[in-house]
């Protein structure tokens, strides 16, 4: 190894090139090396977000961000006092990455591309003489004498004074086997951010439509999200079916994907001001019929399809419609319940809920509590967001306090 101490970083993904840049350039005498068990590096945050990479969220209260992690929030509540979005937006316009607010939120490059964040990576660690080895899939980490042997695949090795862990999640558990080698607890993975499949429902011929703002619920729980929400060939999609996988992750494989869900298609109005409305409605427009105009801004193939499934016909007159008939359309529209049979993941957003046990990492250093020198960032942790740039600001903030402390140690 000669003289100078080494870093090696396993993963060339987000939280890999966050902590391989940063510690190289807290501690220029330090070798550091990332390890890609692929032949290319940076793949997720190429495809994430359409192509564009949601980088961060503009959420800048500790207490609220930690919000949007299922698991892992308290533990992200001291880091983010290291590293927050703030310091995100502040480290991307020092090398001339200026990320820009949607109005939800989300932030991304002024350029739209994830492109500009994987030059942006690629120079940063040209600049700071990186090495970057491709096709090198680490099978075994040994703790011995202060240094640490990696061998990949091939039984290739490699020795360094420091790792730090980068892989993401591994949605098998004998992937996790060698991490867990080294004496670390591996919280079992499952799927989180991932849609509702049904099998052949007739709200499925209404694909493509998105409703604003719904409340959903899964049946006899207390997992509920609100937001909006998109019907597809196979059922379900959109935030507020991102954000109840997520937080329902755990229970949701429990049950196998089967489960039902209740949907409250205005979520802002109660029973009664619904009953009033419709009523009111009907003595002021009897002879208008009822499938014409929708009171509540749904399109109107959805508006007909909640009408239909109420055996109402679309062609009735408001004056012909009965209170009965007008109560069983208030319980399609606060009450409707459907069966759900499976997941599909979410595009290139797939997230896995589990990862190396918090407990066992010191949350200031990113240091494992049971072996000296070995650290962990990213989603390899026990932590997950939700959709909307949390899961990046988690790999950047894990990543930059990992690399600040192997820095620190590494110059002493």
């Amino acid at each position: 190894m000669g003289n100078k101490k080494v870093l090696m970083v396993v993963g060339g993904g987000a939280a890999g090139f966050f902590c391989a840049i940063n510690a190289a350039e807290m501690n220029p005498d330090l070798e550091v090396v990332i390890l890609e068990k692929s032949n290319k590096v940076l793949s997720k945050v190429k495809i994430s977000g359409g192509g564009r990479c949601n980088v961060t969220h503009a959420c800048f209260d500790i207490s609220e961000l930690i919000q949007y992690y299922p698991r892992g929030g308290q533990f992200l509540k001291k880091c983010f006092h290291w590293f927050n979005p703030q310091h995100t937006i502040q480290w991307f316009k020092l090398r001339n990455v200026h990320l820009v607010a949607e109005p939800d939120g989300r932030m991304f490059s002024s350029t739209n591309t994830s492109q500009t964040i994987i030059n942006c990576f690629l120079d940063e660690a040209r600049k700071k003489n990186i090495r970057i080895m491709l096709n090198k899939n680490i099978t075994s980490i040994i703790s011995a004498n202060q240094l640490f042997k990696l061998t990949t695949h091939t039984s290739e090795t490699f020795e360094a004074n420091y790792v730090c862990i980068t892989t993401g999640g591994f949605p098998k558990p004998e992937q996790w086997n060698w991490i867990a080698a080294l004496g670390h607890t591996i919280v079992p993975p499952v799927p989180s951010l991932f849609t509702f499949n049904m099998h052949k429902h007739a709200i499925q011929q209404l694909s493509g439509i998105a409703i604003p703002n719904v409340c959903v619920r899964i049946a006899n729980t207390k997992l509920e999200q609100s937001g909006a929400l998109l019907i597809t060939h196979f059922g379900f999609s959109g935030p507020a079916i991102l954000k109840l996988s997520a937080w329902g992750a755990r229970w949701l494989a429990e049950n196998n994907y089967h489960f039902n869900i209740n949907i409250n298609w205005i979520s802002n109005e109660t029973e009664h001001t619904i009953r009033s409305s419709l009523q009111t409605y009907r003595s002021t427009n009897p002879k208008q019929s009822i499938g014409t105009r929708c009171m509540y801004n749904f399109p109107e193939r959805l508006w007909h399809y909640f009408l239909t499934a109420v055996q109402i016909n679309p062609q009735s007159k408001w004056a012909d419609i009965s209170n009965q008939q007008i109560n069983q359309l208030i319980k399609k529209l606060l009450y409707d319940s459907y069966l759900i049979q499976g997941k599909t993941t979410f595009k290139d957003e797939f997230v896995t809920a589990g990862g190396v046990q918090l407990n066992e990492v010191n949350a200031n250093t990113m240091e494992s509590k049971k072996i000296p020198g070995l650290y962990f960032a990213g989603e390899v942790l026990d932590i997950d967001g939700v959709t909307g740039g949390f899961n990046f600001q988690n790999a950047w903030t894990t990543a930059f306090i990992a690399a600040s402390a192997i820095a620190k140690s590494s110059r002493q």
